[in-house]
């Protein structure tokens, strides 16, 4: 396995801040955030993150991302993109930057539930991915969709509805262990078992529910709060057993939202447990 982070998770630094971090903390790689977000003079995980690259005029910033990773000694993992499928412009210039940065995977969001029809969502979904599917095959890249609460694709076995029957030369799944403890848990050898060749990138986070307060009727109210990796309810050394007993040996990005430890500290901490649990 090798190993980089999701550059979402580390908005107090650069571009050129972040790569030089993750080198020197044992990093293989890192997995650009791209996207166009509010700025409102604040620093953060989804506003404000210095190491996010807009959507707009990415195509003119693709020699600096590149030059970035090259003269740190990583390699791009992959490129986080919040494009949704039916988004096909933005899809399709995603797919085109992958390309030219030689990172092989993009992520392309699936919709959001938003109450409408869950099965006219999906039957949307699957014809806006068997384009993606093509558009990915032109560009010799692959779209992934990643597991995340509150989405079409919450489980592996949502994800394996949607993809079925498509190349999974050119589309995939990022399991996402964190995500699944929100919304869309399964066992992860049979969820490993289920996804098969479609299994293409993984996301490594926590959680942990806490109980937040009482309803009128006196039953609990549960909140999921991001945790420090060995903190949250997810036992990441079952994980990587899972992973390595299926014969998984691809990319594992690192996204710690939670903020116990400082920025630096976390990420080297992060990178030396993962690594220790991977073997």
């Amino acid at each position: 396995m090798r190993f980089s982070v999701f550059t979402a998770s580390t908005p107090d630094w650069t571009p050129a801040e972040t790569v030089a971090r993750l080198a020197a903390a044992g990093a293989d790689g890192v997995e650009w955030r791209v996207t166009d977000q509010v700025d409102d003079g604040t620093v953060g995980f989804w506003a404000g993150n210095r190491a996010t690259w807009p959507l707009t005029g990415l195509e003119e910033r693709l020699p600096e991302m590149a030059r970035l990773v090259r003269d740190a000694g990583l390699a791009c993992s992959a490129i986080g993109g919040y494009a949704r499928c039916y988004q096909h412009e933005d899809v399709d210039r995603l797919l085109a930057a992958t390309a030219a940065l030689g990172a092989e995977r993009v992520r392309v969001m699936v919709p959001a539930l938003n109450g409408s029809s869950y099965p006219a969502l999906f039957e949307e979904a699957r014809k806006d991915y068997a384009w993606v599917a093509e558009r990915a095959a032109h560009h010799g890249v692959k779209a992934l969709v990643e597991l995340h609460h509150q989405t079409i694709c919450a489980s592996a076995s949502a994800a394996l509805r949607l993809l079925d029957g498509l190349d999974p030369a050119h589309v995939g799944v990022i399991h996402d262990a964190g995500n699944l403890l929100i919304e869309g848990q399964e066992e992860y050898r049979s969820a490993f078992a289920m996804l098969g060749p479609y299994l293409a990138h993984v996301h490594v986070k926590n959680v942990a529910w806490r109980q937040t307060g009482r309803r009128e009727d006196g039953s609990a109210v549960w909140s999921a709060e991001w945790a420090p990796l060995r903190d949250g309810l997810a036992d990441l050394g079952e994980y990587f057993g899972a992973l390595r007993e299926h014969g998984y040996d691809g990319w594992v990005t690192l996204e710690d939202f939670s903020t116990a430890l400082p920025l630096e500290e976390r990420t080297r901490d992060n990178l030396a447990y993962v690594r220790a649990l991977a073997g």
